[in-house]
């Protein structure tokens, strides 16, 4: 079963959000986590969903940053402030990120321009949703074991889709909070998203699949139960293996980078939803796949 919509995906775990931007709560015994950090224009929906699902807010004592790309934490700075007891967990290299002030100013452009888009920005400004940078209160490693009430939370290392990646697996609960890392779903497809290191990309959804997995999480388009859930990630290592060979070819064919960059662009804007991604921001992911790509190729 594939759930998009917000709403029960079992009965530990509740899917919040839009499409576009998947989030999750977590219920530990009489502790919760906020896993992922979200599209700012999210926030306005999140409150009215945490209302409709009756979340004991005081719950909450954790907030998870997968990773710190820009729709992976915007809605943090907000609920840190709602939440003030929430321990902001993250990676060493995500912590690096978001204090960074490049990374910072980055950010902020990208969030204002989310919030024109959605036609939102009043809101946001009567809300407070600027973002100065993030504060990660507690630093995770591959291996780590954190407990959340009753619950155990492995940490994976799972770079690839960024250098500061990280995965959390429930074993109770037999669920993969994978995040960009496992690749994006995108209609029938699946988008290898393999931003940072190709190599490392499909090393990491090897390392996540070993699992037994029976629930996966993405953040972006929902959750995946059952058989769609143990297939995911199966799926998305062939579908990188298919996308590493389309990008060598095209590279090999052109031997001009930005030609290549721009028509496998124009391909994958063709196959995926209008609000994945805009094709300035596509482009770049895609330029940053065909540069690592052909640097293997030639080296």
């Amino acid at each position: 079963m594939i759930i998009t919509k917000c709403g029960k995906v079992t009965d530990r775990i509740l899917l919040l959000g839009r499409d576009e931007s998947s989030v999750y709560i977590l219920k530990g015994k009489d502790e919760y986590a906020l896993v992922g950090g979200g599209m700012v224009h999210i926030v306005p929906d999140m409150l009215e969903q945490l209302k409709l699902y009756e979340i004991e807010e005081e719950k909450i004592s954790r907030i998870f940053i997968l990773h710190a790309h820009f729709d992976h934490c915007g809605i943090v700075p907000f609920f840190k402030k709602r939440w003030p007891r929430a321990i902001v967990t993250a990676s060493a290299k995500a912590k690096e990120l978001l204090s960074a002030p490049k990374v910072i100013e980055g950010i902020e452009a990208m969030n204002r321009a989310l919030l024109d888009k959605h036609g939102c920005r009043k809101k946001a400004e009567t809300l407070g949703l600027s973002f100065s940078g993030i504060d990660v209160e507690e630093v995770v490693k591959d291996g780590d074991v954190l407990s959340l009430g009753d619950l155990g939370l492995e940490v994976l290392e799972v770079p690839g889709h960024s250098s500061c990646s990280v995965a959390i697996w429930v074993p109770q609960e037999k669920a993969m909070f994978a995040s960009d890392a496992g690749g994006i779903p995108c209609g029938d497809e699946i988008f290898t998203a393999a931003n940072s290191n190709f190599d490392q990309y499909q090393e990491s959804l090897n390392k996540m699949a070993a699992y037994n997995i029976e629930v996966h999480l993405a953040e972006h388009y929902g959750a995946r139960i059952g058989e769609e859930g143990r297939n995911f990630l199966k799926k998305s290592i062939a579908d990188a293996q298919k996308t590493r060979k389309i990008f060598e070819e095209t590279i090999q064919r052109n031997k001009d980078l930005k030609k290549s960059a721009d028509e496998l662009t124009d391909r994958i804007m063709e196959k995926t939803p209008a609000e994945f991604l805009s094709r300035d921001v596509l482009s770049i992911v895609v330029g940053q796949m065909v540069k690592y790509l052909n640097k293997q190729m030639t080296a």
